[in-house]
């Protein structure tokens, strides 16, 4: 069972209350700006409900010009300060160019654990398997 968060035309925040985790759908077209400001939405979401997981789903994105920056990795450290540790990451299905180049970043980064997937049952599943040690 699914609790809507947040609604905005770009993004859809909710509670999955199956699997304890936020689920973040990305919807149409984004930007830099548009990125930022959805990123900032899922921190304050987390602050909300809690959760140590976070499935961030981009296969309903459309047009992407985004880069992964060094804001990107501060923010990836806000929210693991906010308690996240694990997020599967789905890439939109067009999106080829700046992916390798994103998951050499991604990889550098110790916390949270991020991963990232092509289709939402393999990161769904990636994500259920994962253990929060306390």
């Amino acid at each position: 069972m699914q609790h809507i968060i947040l609604e905005t035309p770009g993004l859809i925040i909710s509670y999955d209350y199956t699997n304890k985790w936020l689920y973040a759908d990305w919807r149409g077209k984004h930007d830099q700006e548009s990125a930022r400001v959805g990123c900032g939405l899922m921190l304050e979401a987390l602050s909300q409900w809690p959760s140590t997981k976070i499935l961030n789903d981009n296969s309903n994105v459309t047009s992407m010009a985004v880069e992964l920056t060094t804001w990107g990795v501060s923010w990836l450290h806000a929210m693991y300060v906010a308690g996240l540790r694990y997020l599967a990451w789905i890439y939109p299905s067009y999106h080829t160019g700046n992916k390798r180049v994103a998951q050499s970043i991604i990889h550098t980064i110790e916390n949270p654990i991020v991963a990232s997937f092509s289709d939402l049952p393999s990161a769904r599943t990636w994500l259920q398997q994962q253990r929060v040690i306390s």
